[in-house]
């Protein structure tokens, strides 16, 4: 797996890969293999490593920002932090929820146990979390759903997927069923940053096999950039 092969965007300040599912964006306590491992082919003729300006778990794919200079990730960072990223996320949900769409406003705390480690849950004392959200498809008992999210709690679209409309998403191991074949099956479709001069960071990340492989098709819209 070449991550220089997946990459969606690319210019002196700014790289957008397609993150496979399972690699970790920071290096794992036991030592397995991160992103850290691949920046090295991910420098394009610059001397310095890019570095991921935010976070997505390990099973997440998609769009994942990383900045080729200090100065562009300070920038960047101060971008997803004022809620300025628009960002786009595609799951299939253990179910099918009512309605097209909506809203979930619900906030987020962590909460940690000895058994179960810990989690993220809606708490009303939490820190603000709001995602919208649509239906997309339907195959059998599941449901392909858009999630944009407004906030970049950690978790928050796999709890906002459980507790805001009642559904986990498929293959998560903490707030579905797990125990499938899968992975958590969330992807990061698509992310565009707007910057002062220069013309806007716009990523498109393909459609998942994972998702195919459950019956789904790409949504209409969808055009995958390569940069």
């Amino acid at each position: 797996m070449l991550l220089s092969d997946r990459v969606l965007f690319l210019d002196g300040e700014a790289l957008v890969i397609d993150k496979p599912a399972g690699l970790p964006v920071d290096a794992p306590r036991d030592g397995s293999i991160s992103l850290e491992n691949h920046l090295d082919l991910l420098k394009f003729g610059f001397k310095r490593w890019p570095l991921a300006v935010h976070r997505l778990d390990r099973d997440t794919s998609g769009c994942l920002l990383l900045a080729r200079n200090p100065k562009a990730h300070g920038r960047f960072t101060r971008a997803f932090e004022s809620r300025e990223v628009e960002k786009q996320y595609l799951a299939i949900v253990d179910g099918v929820p009512d309605g097209d769409g909506g809203t979930i406003d619900l906030p987020l705390s962590k909460v940690s146990t000895a058994e179960e480690g810990w989690r993220m849950i809606g708490d009303p004392k939490g820190k603000p979390s709001v995602s919208h959200w649509e239906k997309l498809a339907v195959v059998g008992d599941r449901a392909l759903l858009r999630f944009r999210p407004e906030t970049g709690r950690t978790h928050q679209l796999r709890v906002h997927a459980l507790e805001g409309l009642g559904f986990p998403l498929v293959g998560d191991p903490v707030y579905g069923r797990g125990g499938t074949k899968t992975r958590t099956l969330l992807h990061a479709e698509r992310l565009v940053v707007k910057r002062d001069v220069k013309p806007s960071i716009i990523a498109e990340a393909p459609f998942p096999d994972s998702f195919i492989a459950l019956g789904f098709a790409a949504p209409e819209g969808a055009s995958p950039t390569r940069g």
